[in-house]
């Protein structure tokens, strides 16, 4: 692969660069000329392993130098062990597929778009070989076009010719030069279409080393030459004078990159190592999710936890446990489901935004249709597995009709699609988040009835998700006050007001979570331990509500495994390699959480004080009742905590450290606890 930068060619000489990109099919010609008189002559022998194509070449140069010197009739083709390609200029403006006009063809354009189709990779004749019987000599045809008209007399001047004899050649396959070829489809992005018309689609040809580096989804820049082709075969005679056209591949740049693909510059080393070293690393990333949206902390952590995922294990006989971690926003209109589901899909590089009444089962697993190229059955993926190792986010869950929502079911924890229809029996790969977002039964959320009813959806589904976030738009003076002072600062200045840390830009944070993804947490004993304690203090904790008829969720082993994927994500944040206990504390926080909404709902009587000092005291005495709850058979008289694991239980909170102090002082004075062993410790009194 020989790739000539135009903008070394524009140092050199600017106005050869203007008649490259006005006729660069001609100039590709040109150039490989050039680099044939380049090539010096081979030198070494030849021996079993080299091509069919060199021992010809040998031979008939053997058989010159004997008859001294007829020119040999190989085309330049065949000779070319490269194929060569020119790189657009860094200025050049990627253009939308319904601005390429006719006054384009011949040119070096780009041309941005997502692409839709990709096909086979199939081998395309360059070169056709033929062979004499009478003679033995080798003929060789240059093929440029669609169709070519095979030849059947030997050229040979010396013996057939003069003899006249004629029909002797046959087709020797192996000595033909093929090219790998792919077909692609390429799509406008949706903000390219103006008003009431439909995306336009072009025809992309790729040869050489250029295929396989695109996939269906990917958002592309592609440089290339703009060229018509006419129709052939059945499609000429219904086609009639119309010619088709094409974009020949010469450049490809990748939009939205993969984790493991992102090119580091030293800016970006800069900004993820800043990040790395901040201790408040967790609260500022989740601030940057949506800044534009008002509250929502728990939500967005749990969000940046579903951008780093788990980690997807799999076991020596082949089993696999899922990584990625599912959600699911269930909340009452107007809490900003949707747009949170947007900036998520933008934000991870491969994100797929589709809406459940607007998609059928078939669209998100995958369907079958005849290929126009080959006119073969072959299966087009769909949201689903083009959402491989990304985000699928699927809003209106609720209202996806009862058989297109069983065929996430396999998705959420097998993470593969299984086909069989069309003769076509097959598994897909799925490796995705799914994040969904769904109204309750009634549209709003009724209280007056339970939460089961409220939700409406199939228990089955519901142990998948890993989190399922209740989100109750209720009236309260303070929160709305805040929230009407945010949204009209947001449309007076065009940006959201200043935030306790500076938000973290988009592209750092990607490349932070890319960071985060290589690392493999693992569980140390002490802290699954407290993981199995945990969950059957949960499991019990489901029991009871069940019997008071308040349960929205049902835990199971799944239970289990998701506080796990959790605390995992916790650790890859910290760019840790174990798992520590305050990450299980935090994920267990978090399930907690997403059922807020509902307890303060049932305990309208009793309103907590909301001040940073009363729910830090919260927080420190559900540690002694927890750790009561684990060691049920210790003393009552040692409630002591160390301060360390206080500190970092309150600063994972988002409490300051000034805060924390304030509060074990004021408690301090009125004889609730005490420091004692030097201040590192703080005891309860009896009660």
């Amino acid at each position: 692969m020989i790739m000539i930068d135009l903008e070394d060619i524009h140092a050199h000489d600017a106005e050869l660069v203007t008649r490259i990109r006005n006729n660069a099919r001609r100039y590709v010609g040109l150039f490989s000329e050039v680099v044939d008189k380049l090539m010096p002559q081979p030198t070494k022998d030849i021996s079993e392993h080299d091509e069919v194509i060199d021992v010809i070449l040998h031979q008939r140069r053997e058989r010159n130098e004997q008859t001294e010197g007829i020119q040999d009739g190989f085309p330049d083709h065949l000779l070319r062990r490269y194929n060569l390609y020119f790189k657009p200029l860094k200025s050049d403006v990627a253009i939308a597929v319904r601005d390429v006009k006719g006054s384009y063809l011949g040119h070096l354009i780009t041309v941005r778009g997502i692409v839709t189709r990709v096909s086979e990779v199939k081998p395309l004749l360059q070169v056709n070989a033929y062979t004499c019987d009478v003679c033995g000599s080798e003929t060789f045809q240059d093929i440029s076009n669609k169709s070519f008209m095979p030849i059947s007399d030997c050229q040979n001047e010396s013996e057939c010719k003069t003899n006249g004899i004629h029909n002797s050649l046959h087709m020797q396959t192996r000595a033909c030069r093929f090219s790998p070829f792919q077909e692609v489809k390429i799509q406008e992005m949706a903000d390219q279409v103006p008003v009431g018309h439909i995306p336009r689609s072009m025809t992309v040809h790729v040869n050489g080393t250029l295929t396989r580096t695109m996939n269906p989804g990917d958002v592309v820049h592609l440089g290339g030459v703009f060229l018509p082709t006419p129709y052939t075969g059945f499609q000429a005679i219904r086609a009639g004078l119309l010619t088709d056209t094409y974009l020949e591949a010469h450049y490809i740049h990748q939009l939205k990159k993969q984790y493991s693909e992102m090119e580091i510059t030293p800016e970006i080393l800069r900004a993820t190592n800043e990040l790395r070293n901040d201790p408040a690393l967790y609260i500022t990333l989740a601030q940057s999710i949506a800044p534009e949206i008002y509250g929502h902390e728990d939500v967005k952590k749990a969000l940046l936890l579903l951008l780093v995922g788990g980690v997807t294990k799999v076991t020596g006989d082949g089993m696999k446990i899922r990584g990625d971690i599912n959600m699911c926003l269930m909340g009452d209109p107007g809490v900003a489901k949707s747009q949170l589901l947007k900036y998520i899909s933008k934000i991870a590089p491969r994100g797929v935004y589709t809406t459940g009444k607007g998609s059928s089962g078939v669209g998100l697993t995958a369907a079958v249709m005849r290929d126009p190229v080959t006119d073969e059955m072959v299966l087009e993926g769909g949201a689903l597995v083009l959402a491989d190792n990304g985000i699928c986010c699927i809003d209106e869950f609720d209202k996806m009709e009862e058989a297109d929502r069983t065929s996430i079911h396999e998705v959420m924890e097998q993470q593969t699609i299984s086909i069989s229809k069309a003769g076509i029996s097959t598994t897909l790969n799925a490796r995705t988040s799914i994040l969904a977002a769904a109204n309750p039964l009634y549209g709003r959320y009724n209280p007056k009835v339970s939460p089961v009813e409220n939700i409406n959806l199939p228990a089955a589904l519901l142990s998948r998700f890993d989190l399922l976030f209740l989100i109750l738009d209720k009236p309260s003076r303070d929160d709305d006050e805040r929230l009407a002072q945010h949204v009209t600062y947001v449309h007076m200045h065009n940006r959201h007001p200043a935030l306790d840390n500076d938000v973290v830009d988009p592209n750092v944070m990607r490349h932070y979570i890319a960071l985060a993804r290589q690392k493999r947490p693992t569980v140390p004993p002490h802290v699954s331990a407290y993981v199995v304690d945990s969950y059957v203090r949960l499991r019990k904790q489901s029991k009871d509500e069940e019997q008071q008829a308040k349960s929205h969720t049902y835990t199971s082993a799944r239970t289990l495994l998701g506080v796990l994927r959790l605390a995992q994500a916790l650790a890859r944040l910290r760019l840790a390699d174990t798992v520590e206990r305050p990450d299980v504390d935090e994920a267990l926080r978090l399930m907690e959480c997403s059922k807020a909404s509902l307890q303060d709902d049932n305990e309208k009587d009793y309103e907590p004080d909301k001040s940073a000092v009363s729910q830090i005291f919260r927080l420190i005495k559900g540690m002694v009742e927890r750790d009561m709850d684990v060691d049920s058979d210790a003393e009552d008289d040692d409630q002591e905590l160390s301060m360390v694991d206080i500190r970092a239980r309150v600063i994972g909170a988002g409490f300051t450290e000034v805060q924390l102090m304030d509060t074990i002082s004021q408690y301090e004075d009125i004889d609730i606890w005490a420091r004692v062993a030097g201040g590192s410790k703080l005891r309860f009194a009896n009660a």
